[in-house]
């Protein structure tokens, strides 16, 4: 159950497909070429791999516990937390203004899928952390920022994200947790939060929640929403910590996954009400609490990348020692290890290319943001961000749902001993579910991208991206090797079937909106299984070039390898979900509700 950072592909999405070099081109990114990133990856690398891997299935046996309010990690999680605070993770892609190393996100999100690979309930008291640093960066007063942000940077504090109530779920237009106003400026907060993830332990000195809440007359619905801080300990003029705030944690869920990652239910104001500090403006709290949800569904999607890859090289270590049959071929007489297996074979390499995939779509979709926040040209700005933004929902959606047929294939590999919980993949399929429910279901990220990403500017993204894949084709007819030529084959196919849809999309949303969303997670699938197939094959158009070149032969060939099994097990199925989408939209209703 040991893991292994996969270096190599990692640094060669950074350097080829993400493009480092142009990063590092960016004020104030002049130092994080691709020597840092090698660097900060392999000591992540080894951190990972040596101290926070070998306390995944800890977790597991041994989850977080809950006990007259108190919350106990894991143990070995407090002293593995405090050495990630320490090494500088927590801090590595925020700013050095607030002790930060000021990394891209190109860097930085590689090693969010080491810790996630390594140990994903561990992973998520970090990820957390990094949506409310990015929430008070953005929307937060000078006095927040210096009151919180150089110790949550610091990973010395940690923070949460409080929306869900019991009443709610995801339709957050039911919040009713309230806020009072006081006469100094704070509020005093009163109500339950649920699934709030790591809302209570031990493993740091102060917990920073933020809290969506209503004060007092504000309109009804999402329009009546602020957004407040809301400290465990309450933060003195000097800095050190106070009185305790008026905020408990009264139980912690029993889970089928992510058992060491506790999973709160929060009660504010039970003692007189939960002292708490407006961030930004009143109503806007949904604005705000969307930078955190933005922040965390890229990092959900990696974490979907992260645990297929765990569960990926799990069955390609047991694959290769378990004896079990002869070969169908003949080739050994007596049984062999079940790699020798043509269905075994298959299963690794539908594991392996969509993990690679989705780790290339992720990479790249990390160098654009990091142009759309930092690069000094506004229309370079503008143009990544929108790109960006239409990536989100395909990376959270895609990625995650990838992660459940990954970690299924890899129970499956280990047959009935992959039922059995001492091989670990159990696990990985239990912890994976989540993914596709968390910080927005599939169904939302789907909602998100018929609606925000493609019915509103009328397909326009959609047409333009699918502009720069068809040169992607080109360039492989170009090369003339016979993958280039197979991969271009696909490719035009899948593009062509996404054109299709999005012109569905944009042209039926208004008038038909039940025919477009009884399709909406379909075209998800089908435009993150696009995406992920089109840098698959520019990476095969970068391999055919490093071989030519005599650079890492071998590395080179097995990804052109996978990037072939990509374009004819993978990228095969988007027609079909274009037939689904476009055509099959009506019998999705016709079922009278009574019948179900």
């Amino acid at each position: 159950m040991s893991y292994v950072a996969p270096l190599k592909d990692m640094l060669f999405n950074i350097e080829h497909l993400a493009n480092i070099a142009q990063i590092a081109q960016i004020p104030g990114f002049e130092d994080a070429g691709l020597d840092t990133a090698q660097a900060v990856l392999e000591e992540c690398a080894k951190f990972n791999e040596g101290v926070v891997a070998p306390l995944n299935w800890e977790g597991d046996k041994n989850p977080t516990s809950w006990k007259d309010g108190v919350v106990t990690a894991t143990p070995g999680f407090k002293e593995a937390f405090k050495q990630f605070a320490e090494g500088g993770w927590q801090g590595l892609q925020h700013p050095q203004d607030f002790g930060g190393q000021g990394l891209p996100k190109t860097i930085g999100a590689v090693c969010g899928e080491m810790v996630n690979s390594a140990n994903m309930s561990f992973a998520l008291c970090p990820l957390l952390s990094d949506g409310a640093i990015e929430a008070l960066l953005t929307a937060g007063s000078d006095e927040l920022k210096a009151v919180y942000l150089e110790n949550l940077i610091a990973g010395k504090w940690t923070g949460t994200m409080n929306l869900t109530e019991p009443q709610a779920g995801s339709d957050l237009a039911a919040v009713r947790t309230r806020a009072e106003p006081l006469p100094d400026g704070t509020f005093k907060i009163f109500g339950t939060k649920i699934f709030i993830t790591w809302g209570e332990h031990d493993m740091a000195e102060n917990i920073v929640h933020l809290v969506l809440a209503r004060v007092q007359g504000a309109p009804e619905g999402v329009k009546g929403i602020s957004l407040f801080v809301v400290p465990k300990f309450m933060v003195q003029g000097d800095g050190s910590l106070g009185a305790r705030n008026d905020v408990h944690c009264v139980s912690i869920e029993h889970k089928m996954g992510i058992k060491a990652s506790p999973t709160a239910v929060l009660q504010f104001g039970d003692h007189g009400g939960a002292i708490g500090y407006l961030v930004g403006q009143e109503n806007r709290g949904l604005e705000y609490m969307f930078i955190m949800m933005n922040a965390a569904r890229y990092g959900v999607g990696v974490q979907g990348i992260a645990i297929a890859e765990r569960a990926y090289q799990t069955a390609a270590r047991f694959s290769r020692e378990r004896v079990q049959s002869r070969p169908v071929d003949g080739t050994i007489a007596a049984g062999a290890p079940i790699i020798h297996h043509p269905d075994v074979r298959r299963m690794l390499m539908t594991m392996r290319a969509y993990v690679e995939g989705c780790r290339a779509m992720a990479s790249v979709a990390a160098s654009a943001y990091d142009a759309a926040h930092n690069h000094p040209d506004a229309q370079v700005r503008k143009d990544n961000q929108t790109f960006y933004e239409f990536m989100v929902p395909l990376v959270k959606g895609y990625s995650t749902e990838m992660s459940l047929e990954v970690t299924s294939l890899a129970v499956q590999v280990h047959g009935g001993m992959g039922y059995i919980e001492e091989t670990g993949v159990a696990q990985y399929y239990r912890d994976a579910k989540i993914l596709t429910i968390y910080e927005g279901t599939t169904a939302i990220q789907a909602n998100d991208l018929v609606g925000r990403k493609t019915s509103r500017d009328g397909g326009q993204t959609g047409k333009a991206l699918a502009t720069q894949i068809e040169a992607t084709e080109a360039a492989l007819i170009k090369s003339a090797t016979p993958d280039a030529q197979a991969m271009a084959k696909r490719l035009k196919a899948a593009r062509q079937a996404f054109v299709d849809v999005v012109n569905f999309v944009a042209g039926n949303t208004k008038a038909s909106p039940n025919a477009v969303f009884a399709g909406s997670v379909p075209y998800l699938m089908l435009t993150g299984n696009l995406m992920a197939g089109w840098q698959m094959a520019r990476a095969m158009l970068v391999a055919q070039e490093q071989i030519a070149a005599g650079n890492d032969v071998d590395f080179m060939r097995a990804k052109i390898i996978t990037a072939r099994f990509y374009a004819d097990h993978m990228l095969t199925k988007v027609p079909g979900l274009r037939d689904s989408i476009v055509e099959g939209a009506e019998c999705v209703t016709a079922l009278a509700l009574d019948a179900f």
